[in-house]
């Protein structure tokens, strides 16, 4: 049974839970549990990471810990009761973790390491925190650490600032929001800015001396040297080293390094040096042998020089070598430092040695407890201290301290009989009293333990020695009474005895006989003569003689004598306990002499501070001790001197001295009457403040009256003991007459001069210091009474002295600081003054810091939930005082420009937080009845307007984003909480007293804008918080968002017809508050669009305003990343459903679809604009959203901005070409017009004409970037148009050499042709512009099929790729998965005129393969009815699948959606005909290329032939022969007979291709292929055979072919031809047959000789020029096509036909050979016969194949048999006409198409020759559909080797469909039956007849026009590319602006004359 638990409520799971059993609760280790039952060992709870889901678990895998419950019940909530700052640590470790991980994943593997490193340091200090077995400092010390750790790591990981107090958190509800500004602002400047340390250490650590040439040990002397006074600043830091210049002492590291302490700020700067002087120790010269003296002397080596402004860069200065100088002349040595740091380069120079010093430096920060702390390494090694000299800069009190510094200065010394200058060595001891000397007591400096007596360093030969060596005397204080210092000189010999001989001495007392000590300064000493230092141990001998120049004993004048030399020192004493003053010791001494006690009270002042404080309580003692002698005599000298003693402790120097005279008062201070005289003074100085003129002492005593009234009340308390409260009410009066005198003094106004309200400041800035005192004696009432009286005497003008003023608002502030405040009874009486004061400043606006810090203070003392009276009455006293200039005071320094320095734009946005935080205190602090009263105090609704709409406006201010620091979450929460409750309170007012007849726009309008913005805060937008963060946040305040949107909703309601005034103002901060994605809020919200369409509805009678104004909001607001999928469909549902019953429910659901569909389009663009790079995903929908704005919004701007997005995604992908469509879209919208154009975009303002010529320029050059030169040169065209129109020649020639470098670059540069692929997206994962679409795209430069799907997959990683061509069912189209299909499609040109012309190069041809293309098509193989194994072909199908585009490519996108795509089956017998077209095609082009040599190598050809012979794999043609010449086939399918013939044609012709292509393979194979060659032979004739051709071989051998551009082509729709079962016995065996065909290239034909040949045969002289005006230029092979992956079943043609040579063909083929120029005709090696004359007059005779003619030779039935022509001829490209009469085969319909006029040579009736059919250019060949890779006709098929499989068979794999399509031309002619007469040899070109024959004018189509096309929209290209005909070439401009003749587009020349010459185009106008 599941008991509900009592006190296992809480617990950590430590071990991971599956949760299989029924009921189970998954849980993973570490997780927190909340316990609700328990039952036999399991436990019902909930993890607290997800308190919704609750299940059972094991009780063993929980560890239980005390918790404390709230709430007891259903609600309940458990608080863990261990410490909070574990509780914290646990929290925050956990968010951590998760971030941590995502560090690892974004690679920032530096944060990574650093936050693992601190995360297990805390867990480290966690344990030591939960073991709970530290000390309570040393807990203190790591939560120290730990919150430190904890804040690095939130501020490192961008997380919320934690407010804490004593390290715990605080919670905000339990302290006023002042505080809790205070507790952040605090954390904030402790992050921000760090404290500067005031007090600074340098470590110094000496290395080593590097020199050459040691040999002797040294002394080496640093200290500090203050260049800028000239004087050494500390101690020396003294030690030795060996021989090798290493440390003497390695084992004691406190001997090698030292710190020097107590560096103030002040002396860090440049001017402060480190000095290193070095002594040697030695023999006197350095370079002296060894045995010339053994006594060692310290002799000067050198120096070194470092300032310390250098280690201020850095704090770590490892191994420094400073150089070492030496002083030219020794004489100079005690000032080398000086003249280094000078460089005085001519005094000094490198050591002889070039020595380098190796030392260590390194600047330390902070007190020396706290460097002891944080670097105890140093200081446990041990490390020497060296001081400052003198006191430091601030003197603690207990200080020890008794050193007097000597330092030995320099002497004055004769000869003393020698001729040379001695060398002089001073020692110096200290002897005491008794004549002993002091041992231990003479220091060289740190480093160095005291020595008993001093060796000075001798300079060689020097009587003026200087040597400004600095020792320190620890002497202790019993020592230093009677000791005294002695010096002895020695001259030092350098001879080989080397003795120190004594020639003198000088000594000095260390203290005087009346106590004070030697003073300090340089002292002058006398040097006796001494030669024997026996007469020196009877100190009583030279005591008595005088020791300075300045001081004579007695009647010693005879000494006088003998003082030529002198001897100077300089002392500095530095004691704590002795006196140099001899007036100190007057004083102290006091009852000695009586009579001078006026006097040493007078000199007091005088007196050193130092002096002073060092004997303070002794001097207090002698002043209270004189006062209660005689009172009368000298109470106010005491007083005076009293006051001069407080003063002098306000001195930042003896600052510390304070407590030692708190001490002295509590316990030592025994003048139990003092107090009246203290009163008695004090009132009198008071009393006469107003009169005096001189107020600076008066204003001495004001200063120090704190202390004045301790000592008062101290004096009063030990009266009160001493005599049981005696004459307390005369003290009280006393008291209070004081302060009478004060409130008088203080009322005075100043006139004139400011010495009143001086005083008058001085006094106040230490007044409340005095609150205290008076407690002690007083009640707080009392207290409080009388400070009010006091401050309320203040005159309150404020012009009086700004600085009066602010010393008043200080004044004010230490009281509310004061301990009189916090007594809420005091407090009461109080708080009037202090806000009155209040108010008057911040009405002034000034000293508004100091109001801020005030107001805090008030309220900081106010707790949140306190409801007792006292402080709801405090709360109206400042609603009442406070709350209206409180809010104008924000507004005021809100609206202010910030200032611009750091410092003021920090105390700038501390008062504005300040002020914010006290409005926000205030503010919470109010109840029900403030609210009511404040609302009921306005006297007219004009007070209450402005007074909320300054409170709206406000609270805009505080909800801005830097109204706090980004990291403080926690207070933004909190002011928010406020602001909500405060708006709850004030929307009632608004209800009801802003509605009907009062209705305020302007107020009404601020509350929504407020509440818009209020649930638009960042800070509130729960969904981007952790989870742990946002469950707190729930709990404590829930989502404030939804509260407030319901309270916009109620608002918006009680409107009425009011909502009119805001329709369409709000629809956009409407809109974005529905877009966050909270589902609460969104259900309130959304349904106010309804409303306002109903409103708007009403008014206007339809709803454009709502929508366009929520057009143009969404698009802003989703593209910073707002709204989603979900709200595109609660957006839809609930509008639908609300406008169901509306009368004008159509239109609104048309708004509503409208709406929602460019969400989807904005949704889908946001998410693709993600993705880092550009894909066709982002392209694709950029295009369908730019699409949307114009077709269905007609948003003219928001379109031209999408424009331009395009258009950089292009140029990002580089796809220049689409980059250049895509401009072209706005420059359409522009006209050539000086209209003047504002500044948009990335233009400035300009023209229109201006803009739009910007634009055709950049156009032109993306063109020219993309390749795409023949639309640059229409641009070109268009502008230069324009410069000529403004006669700005200038710039029409640079345009017109633009356009000839284009052609120029046409002509020269390679180009490739892109594939195409057909994409299809299927499935709902997709975005909607892709949704089950299918689009074509145009591939990149060689991209291929397998790398084209690879990129799809890459773009769409979810997507799975289909393996079929098939339509996908509705499954797919329905499914929740990504589907792509892709397979290659065939361009298919919409126009063949260039295509088809002779002569155009194939560089000009590719561009129109592959540009303007509208439809696509390919194949799809299949087999229909039963599948016949031994022959497939009988039942292979094709599907044939034609696309038809939206757009033209290439546009503005790389891929367009498919509008339309028609699908027609191809019967197996058509498949097999387009199947042999293309192996025939293939075949020419082969022959082709290898005859003009654009084959690098043979073996394509060798392949492609050897494939077709012998076909082993699929049987070869015999398979077609087995499966459509039979019989049965026949007799079923009676409709099939053209085409039948049609193959078998194919197939003969084929066999023909063959026979001339094995000639040509003769001539260019190499040697090692000879045998293959053989072979191929051998097997032709085998093939052959097959076919039933017995005299094919005889009959023609080795025809020429002429292939005029390397690719020939076929027909399939040319009418046949007749056909003669005798056709062989017309022509003799010999005859040669001619091969001709029409390509699409321009390269020319076979050779000169086959030329020749040719010419010789039909007795043609015509030059080639005469026959074609033909240039041979480089043809591009099909075979290496870029569309070789086109997906087109190619299968190989069968080897050979069944039937011989036609008649008609012969004929036919000698005609057109003739045609030929001598340079394209056949080989006459090859056909050495001519052909006869009267064959050359039959086939002459017989006509153009393509049209039926009439035979003699032939029957009607065989005419009727065979009509079938060889489509392989000049004319093929043409197109047969159907044949209408009785008896003959129709040909088969063909698609319509545009009707065009007939070719030469067709209406003929005569071949008699014309004269005007003699030109050349009539014989030009006809236009014809080209290749199946470019521009097809139907039935030709791409012949790419890459499609077919290989050349390895006649009939290949049917992998993929070719493509073609019936685009060519019908000609309409009439047949021409009359019978022809007796034929001439006449070339074909001049057939004609009596009329004159029709020409086809020879137009090139424009690069893209726009061409209207059946059930197809038109083409929406941009006008400016669209080309009309020109009629003449335009002369040079005749006028501008004049108009152009023949403009019109379109436009055809029917009319006959020669072939014209290609003519400039023009470019139509917008």
């Amino acid at each position: 049974m599941w008991i509900p638990t009592e006190h296992e409520k809480y617990g950590v799971v430590i071990a991971s839970f599956r949760g299989t059993v029924p009921y189970g609760l998954s849980l993973e280790i570490g997780d927190t549990v909340q316990i609700l039952e328990k039952c036999d060992g399991w436990y019902r709870g909930f993890a607290l990471k997800n308190p919704n889901i609750k299940g059972i678990f094991p009780s063993s895998y929980v560890h239980l810990k005390n918790a404390c419950v709230k709430n007891k019940g259903q609600f309940e909530m458990v608080i863990p009761t261990e410490d909070s700052v574990i509780t914290e640590m646990t929290s925050t470790l956990r968010d951590w973790g998760t971030m941590w991980k995502q560090l690892y994943v974004r690679n920032e593997g530096d944060l990574f390491h650093r936050l693992w490193h601190i995360m297990n340091e805390i867990l480290d200090l966690r344990r030591q925190v939960l073991v709970g077995h530290l000390t309570h400092d040393r807990m203190k010390d790591v939560k120290r650490h730990i919150t430190a750790r904890l804040d690095w790591g939130n501020e490192q990981l961008g997380l919320d600032l934690v407010p804490r107090k004593e390290y715990a958190m605080v919670d905000p509800e339990d302290i006023s929001i002042t505080e809790l500004y205070r507790l952040m602002e605090h954390r904030h400047r402790k992050k921000d800015t760090p404290v500067q340390a005031s007090s600074h250490h340098l470590f110094v650590q000496m290395k080593s001396l590097m020199c050459s040439n040691l040999g002797e040990e040294l002394e080496v002397i640093f200290s500090l040297f203050d260049s800028k006074e000239n004087r050494p600043i500390s101690e020396r830091f003294f030690l030795r080293l060996n021989r090798n210049g290493l440390p003497k002492a390695p084992d004691k590291p406190e001997r090698q390094c030292s710190l020097f302490v107590d560096l103030g700020s002040s002396e860090l700067r440049k001017d402060i040096y480190i000095t290193v002087h070095i002594i040697r120790i030695g023999r006197m010269g350095a370079g002296e042998k060894k045995n010339a003296c053994n006594v060692q002397y310290r002799r000067p080596f050198g120096c070194a020089v470092l300032s310390i402004a250098d280690l201020l860069t850095g704090e770590t200065k490892d191994d420094l070598i400073l150089k070492v100088y030496m002083c030219n002349t020794e004489s100079e040595w005690y000032q080398i430092h000086e003249n280094i740091i000078k460089k005085l380069n001519a005094r000094y120079n490198l050591t002889g040695s070039n020595a380098g010093l190796a030392v260590s430096l390194q600047l330390l920060h902070g007190d020396i407890e706290q460097i002891r702390r944080e670097y105890s390494s140093v200081f446990s090694h041990g490390v020497s201290i060296t001081r400052k000299l003198g006191f430091s800069n601030i003197i603690m009190p207990g200080e020890m301290r008794n050193d007097l510094y000597i330092t030995i200065e320099r002497g004055e010394f004769e000869k003393g009989g020698k001729n040379v200058a001695r060398n002089v060595d001073v020692t110096m001891f200290i002897v005491d009293s008794s004549g002993q000397t002091l041992k231990d007591f003479i220091s060289f400096g740190s480093g160095e333990p005291p020595a008993s007596e001093y060796h000075s360093f001798v300079l060689y030969h020097n009587n003026s020695p200087r040597w400004s060596e600095l020792l320190k005397l620890p002497i202790p204080v019993d020592k230093f009474r009677g000791a005294h210092i002695r010096f002895e000189f020695r001259h030092c010999s350098t001879k080989e005895k080397g003795e120190k001989k004594l020639f003198g001495f000088s000594f000095v007392p260390l203290m005087q006989e009346d106590g004070r000590t030697l003073p300090d300064g340089t002292h002058e000493l006398i040097v006796h003569k001494c030669e024997e230092s026996t007469n020196l141990r009877d100190i009583t001998r030279y005591l008595k003689l005088p020791f300075s120049k300045g001081i004579f004993l007695g009647n010693n004048n005879q000494t006088m004598k003998a003082t030529k030399e002198s001897f100077w020192i300089t002392s500095f004493l530095c004691s704590t306990k002795l006196t140099q003053n001899g007036d100190m010791l007057d004083l102290l001494k006091w009852r000695t002499h009586p009579d001078k006690i006026t006097g040493c009270l007078s000199k007091l002042k005088e007196i050193d501070g130092s002096e002073i404080v060092k004997f303070l309580q002794d001097t207090l003692d002698t002043l209270f001790g004189i006062l209660d002698e005689n009172s009368q005599k000298y109470g106010s000298k005491v007083f005076d001197s009293l006051v001069h003693i407080i003063n002098l402790l306000q001195d930042s120097k003896f600052h510390h001295f304070k407590p030692v005279m708190d001490t002295y008062i509590e316990s030592h201070f025994a003048g139990a009457l003092a107090y009246r005289d203290l009163i008695k003074v004090l009132k009198w100085y008071v009393d006469r403040i107003t009169e005096a003129e001189r107020q600076e002492h008066i204003q001495e005593v004001l200063k120090a009256q704190e202390y004045i009234f301790k000592y008062i009340v101290q004096s009063r308390r030990l009266f009160s003991l001493a005599t049981g409260g005696q004459n307390e009410d005369e003290f009280r009066c006393c008291i209070q007459e004081l302060l009478m005198s004060v409130r008088f003094f203080l009322s005075q106004e100043s006139k004139g001069s400011g010495a009143l309200s001086q005083s008058q400041a001085v006094f106040l800035s230490s007044f409340p210091a005095v609150y205290s005192e008076l407690l002690k004696l007083f009640d707080v009432r009392e207290v409080a009474n009388l400070v009010q009286d006091t401050l309320g005497s203040l005159p309150t003008i404020m012009h009086v002295d700004d600085s009066l003023q602010a010393v008043k608002l200080q004044c004010i502030g230490k009281t509310v600081e004061s301990q009189l405040y916090t007594n809420p009874d005091s407090r009461y009486i109080l708080l009037p003054v202090v806000l009155h004061h209040l108010h008057i400043h911040l009405q002034e606006q000034k000293d508004l810091i100091m109001c801020a810090r005030i107001l805090s203070n008030v309220f900081c003392l106010i707790k949140k939930n306190s409801s007792e009276k006292s402080v709801l009455e405090e709360i109206d006293v400042i609603v009442t005082s406070l709350l209206d200039i409180l809010l104008r005071t924000i507004l005021e320094i809100t609206s202010r420009p910030q200032p611009s320095g750091s410092t003021m734009r920090l105390q700038f946005q501390d008062v504005t937080g300040e002020f914010v935080a006290c409005l926000l205190s205030l503010l919470r602090q109010m109840t029900d009845r403030h609210y009511q009263q404040l609302l009921d105090s306005f006297n007219t609704k004009e007070e209450l307007r402005d007074f909320l709409l300054q409170i709206f406006t406000v609270f805009r201010i505080l909800i801005r984003p830097e109204m706090f620091p980004r990291d403080w979450t926690v207070m933004r929460l909190v002011a928010n909480n406020v602001i909500i409750t405060t708006v709850l309170y004030l929307s009632d007012a608004l209800r009801k007293n802003f509605l009907n007849e009062n209705f305020d726009y302007k107020i009404w309008d601020s509350y929504f804008y407020l509440a818009v913005i209020f649930i638009n805060q960042l800070c509130l937008q729960l969904e981007m918080f952790t989870p742990s963060k946002k469950k707190k946040v729930l709990e404590k305040y829930g989502d404030m968002r939804v509260t407030m949107g319901c309270e916009i909703f109620s608002m918006w309601q009680n409107l009425g017809e009011h909502k009119l005034h805001f329709i369409p103002a709000l629809i956009g901060p409407f809109l974005e508050v529905t877009l966050i994605p909270q589902p609460d809020l969104r259900n309130v919200m959304i349904p106010i669009f309804h409303d306002m369409m109903d409103w708007e509805q009403r008014r206007s009678g339809n709803f454009k305003q709502v929508e366009a104004k929520l057009i143009d909001k969404l698009d802003s607001l989703m593209s910073e990343g707002k709204g989603d999928e979900t709200y595109r469909e609660l957006f839809n549902s609930i509008l639908l459903k609300k406008i169901e019953r509306e009368t004008w429910r159509e239109s609104g659901v048309s708004l509503i679809a409208t709406v929602t569909r460019l969400m989807e389009r904005l949704l889908d663009y946001r998410d693709c604009m993600k993705m880092g790079e550009v894909d066709g995903k982002k392209i694709g929908c950029t295009v369908s959203l730019l699409n949307f704005y114009k077709t269905e919004l007609n948003k003219e701007e928001m379109y031209i901005r999408y424009i331009h997005k395009l258009y950089d995604l292009h140029l990002k992908a580089q796809n220049f070409t689409e980059a250049a469509y895509t401009l072209l879209l706005y420059d359409e919208l522009l006209e050539w017009s000086d209209r003047p154009l504002r500044e948009f975009l990335t233009y400035p303002m300009q023209t229109e004409w201006q803009r739009k010529e910007h634009l055709h320029l950049t156009i032109i050059q993306n063109f020219d970037r993309g390749k795409c030169w023949e639309n640059g040169i229409i641009l070109c065209r268009k502008i230069a148009e324009q410069y000529e129109s403004y006669y700005d020649y200038r710039n029409l020639s640079k345009m017109r050499m633009m356009e000839a470098s284009l052609y120029d670059k046409i002509m020269d540069q390679q180009r490739l042709e892109p594939e195409f692929f057909r994409v299809g997206f299927y499935g709902k994962k997709f975005p909607f512009f892709l949704r089950n679409k299918e689009f074509v795209c145009r591939g990149h430069d060689y991209e291929r099929l397998e790398a084209f799907q690879q990129r799809m997959l890459n773009e769409f990683p979810h997507a799975i790729a289909m393996q079929h061509a098939n339509q996908p069912d509705e499954t797919i189209f329905q499914a929740e998965a990504q589907y792509l299909q892709i397979y290659a499609v065939t361009p298919i040109p919409e126009s063949q005129e260039v295509l088809q012309r002779e002569g155009v190069p194939d560089n000009i041809k590719s561009f129109y393969k592959v540009n303007h293309i509208w439809k696509f098509r390919y194949d799809r193989p299949f087999h229909k009815g039963t599948k016949d194994k031994e022959n497939e072909f009988k039942s292979l199908w094709v599907e044939r699948t034609s696309l038809y585009l939206v757009q033209s490519l290439p546009g503005i996108s790389r891929w367009f959606e498919v509008e339309k795509r028609e699908v027609v089956e191809m019967s197996p017998l058509e498949n097999a005909i387009e199947v042999l077209e293309n192996k025939n095609q293939q075949l020419k082009t082969l022959i082709s290329q290898c005859q003009t040599r654009q084959m690098q190598n043979i073996n394509p050809l060798t392949m492609c032939l050897n494939g077709v012979i012998d076909a082993a794999v699929n049987g070869g043609v015999s398979r077609y022969q087995e499966a459509f010449f039979v019989k049965e086939y026949i007799l079923n399918h009676p409709e099939d007979g053209e085409k039948i013939a049609r193959l078998r044609e194919l197939m003969l012709e084929q066999a023909q291709i063959l026979e001339f292509g094995l000639a040509v393979h003769e001539k260019f194979v190499p040697q090692d292929m000879r045998p293959l060659h053989k072979k191929l032979v051998d097997q032709f004739f085998v093939m052959k055979s097959s076919l039933g051709i017995q005299e094919f071989s005889a009959c023609i051998q080795a025809s020429p072919v002429h292939f005029p551009n390397g690719s020939p082509r076929v027909c399939r729709n040319s009418a046949p031809a007749s056909m003669s079962p005798d056709g062989t016995r017309v022509i003799p065996r010999r005859s040669p047959l001619s091969y001709p065909a029409v390509n699409r290239y321009s390269s020319s034909s076979l050779s000169s000789q086959a030329s020749a040949e040719v010419s010789n045969i039909t007795g043609q002289s015509e030059s080639s020029d005469e026959v074609f005006n033909m240039q041979p230029s480089p043809s591009t092979s099909s075979l290496s096509s870029t569309h070789s992956a086109s997906p087109n079943v190619t299968s190989s043609a069968p080897s050979s036909a069944r039937a011989s040579p036609l008649l008609s063909d012969k004929h036919k083929h000698s005609r057109e050979n003739s045609c030929l120029s001598p340079r394209e005709r056949p080989c006459s090696a090859i056909y050495p016969t001519p052909v006869e004359p009267s064959q050359r007059m039959l086939f002459n005779h017989i006509g153009d194949g393509a049209l039926p003619r009439s035979d003699p030779n032939l029957s009607a039935p065989e005419k009727a048999v065979n009509p079938t022509p060889s489509s392989w001829s000049l004319d093929s490209g043409k197109e047969a006409k159907n044949m209408s009469d009785s008896g003959k085969l129709i040909s088969p319909p063909v698609p319509p198409r545009p009707t065009q006029t007939a070719s030469p040579a067709r209406h003929t009736t005569s071949v008699s020759p014309s004269p005007a059919g003699r030109s050349p250019l009539k014989g030009s060949v006809q236009s014809f559909t080209p290749s199946p890779v470019e521009y097809h006709s139907p039935g030709l098929t791409s012949n790419s080797p890459v499609l077919s499989g290989s050349y390895s068979s006649g009939i290949s794999s049917l992998s993929r469909c070719s493509t073609s399509e019936t685009s060519g031309f019908e000609n309409q002619v009439n047949e021409q039956s009359a019978p022809v007469p007796v034929p001439v040899p006449v070339p074909a070109p001049s057939l004609g007849g009596p009329e004159e024959p029709v020409r086809k004018e020879s137009k090139t189509p424009p690069p893209y026009s726009v061409y209207e096309r059946t059930l197809r929209r038109p083409v929406p290209l941009p006008h400016s590319l669209s080309i009309p005909v020109t009629s003449e070439p335009p002369a040079l401009p005749p006028k501008p602006l004049a108009a152009r003749s023949g403009l019109e587009n379109g436009t055809r020349r029917t009319e006959p004359g020669p072939r014209p010459r290609p003519l400039p185009r023009k470019v139509s106008q917008l």
